[in-house]
């Protein structure tokens, strides 16, 4: 397993990524994991904050951090920014990627979120950064700018609480999943120069609000990758690299033909199993990626299992052969060989939008009214501890260099031992 994440480091990033970088927003293998050590356990708005630093607007990206440098996207005025900050709480450089204003939109929480939402994208030479409005721009690490594209080219985009995509980097290229009323497409580009390799439809079948996507795509390595992975619009579906062939399609992920049936939640992806999410209390899915072709659903063999529990919002977790689910205060543990239940309890409630994160043998899940809560991993359920921030949190957190970082709508935050 050591090797293949090395591997995985190596080919993920251009550069040599250390141990306790943060790449890209689900961590440094996509899995919402890190190999850290020493994380902190506790904190406060006093306590065990190494700095804070106000943030010029709201937003709900992930920080990407590589070495000394963290990068965040956000609501500037009436623009949307790419901003580079030091591990040492300093600005280093503030960058324009929108013109025609910052939108806001109004969550079902009734709070503001924004087109500052997707998380940028780091190989330790360039950032990529996408803003809702749809800019998707590549920038040097010193704030240069080298390109930039405008996804709404392929059609005016209409979704209800704005984009949140993404961009996938895998080697020298980037993949943008661009799934709303008006676009159902995946596109992939080269990283370096922004020229368009493939740009192709990927279907669904939904209605209503079913075409708005909030996921983003994933790259699956493994046996018989890499394959690209994309989320919403009723199904799940893995696509060559190549070209953007679809090779497998996961059905039934909306079992009533339900309108309002918007993805959000992320598939886990790993090498051995992904986890696909649904929405509204409707199925997860365990399937075996390696040799799946065609329609998955309980005929086919590449599906291991599907339960009738599902996070909404809140992409799977899985530390050794336990995958965690989490609700807005439903908290389950389940076998990831069968997806049966082993545990369920209650995390503090409230609205988690964020994505767990795990280092250390614990488990962080932080909600919108910036509430964490540490759970050990294991197969007995065990809160280690509740820890408030002042602030609005909507993006997920980081992990790198002993510290937990947190993009608050107020501020930036980094947690950890003075």
């Amino acid at each position: 397993m050591t090797c293949l994440r090395t591997l995985f480091m190596l080919v993920v990033c251009g550069a040599a990524a250390a141990a306790d970088d943060w790449p890209q927003w689900r961590g440094l293998k996509n899995d919402g994991l890190s190999d850290e050590k020493g994380l902190p356990t506790e904190w406060g708005a006093e306590k065990n904050v190494v700095w804070k630093l106000k943030m010029p607007g709201i937003g709900a990206g992930t920080p990407a951090v590589w070495g000394d440098k963290i990068f965040v996207t956000s609501v500037d005025g009436d623009d949307v920014v790419a901003m580079c900050i030091g591990t040492d709480s300093k600005e280093k450089w503030k960058k324009k990627l929108s013109n025609t204003g910052a939108k806001r939109y109004k969550n079902p929480a009734g709070a503001d979120v924004s087109d500052a939402s997707a998380s940028c994208s780091t190989d330790g030479k360039h950032v990529w950064a996408f803003a809702g409005n749809g800019v998707l721009a590549c920038f040097t690490m010193d704030g240069t700018q080298v390109w930039a594209n405008d996804v709404s080219k392929y059609g005016k985009i209409d979704i209800a609480f704005g984009p949140h995509w993404t961009p996938v980097l895998y080697k020298d290229k980037l993949y943008l999943q661009v799934m709303h009323r008006a676009a159902q497409k995946l596109v992939k580009y080269d990283a370096l120069t922004g020229k368009e390799e493939w740009a192709v439809d990927r279907p669904g079948y939904g209605k209503g609000e079913s075409p708005d996507v909030y996921a983003s795509a994933f790259m699956w390595e493994g046996e018989g990758g890499p394959l690209l992975i994309s989320h919403g619009n009723d199904f799940c579906t893995g696509h060559k690299i190549t070209d953007g062939t679809e090779v497998w399609r996961v059905q039934g992920l909306n079992p009533t033909s339900n309108s309002h049936w918007r993805f959000v939640s992320d598939p886990l992806v790993t090498p051995d199993l992904i986890v696909v999410p649904s929405c509204k209390n409707g199925p997860t899915v365990g399937l075996n990626p390696v040799g799946a072709k065609g329609n998955i659903d309980s005929d086919n063999a590449a599906e291991i299992w599907r339960i009738k529990t599902t996070p909404d919002v809140v992409s799977p977790i899985r530390i050794g052969d336990v995958i965690y689910l989490c609700g807005h205060g439903p908290f389950s543990a389940h076998e990831a060989k069968t997806g049966q239940q082993i545990y369920k309890a209650d995390v503090t409630k409230g609205y988690h939008w964020a994505n767990m994160v795990a280092g250390d043998g614990k488990i962080y899940a932080t909600s919108q009214e910036g509430v964490t809560d540490v759970v050990q991993a294991g197969r007995e359920f065990k809160k280690l501890a509740t820890n408030t921030l002042p602030d609005k949190i909507f993006g997920s957190p980081a992990i790198a260099n002993g510290r937990i970082y947190f993009r608050g709508y107020g501020y930036l935050w980094a947690i950890g031992a003075k």
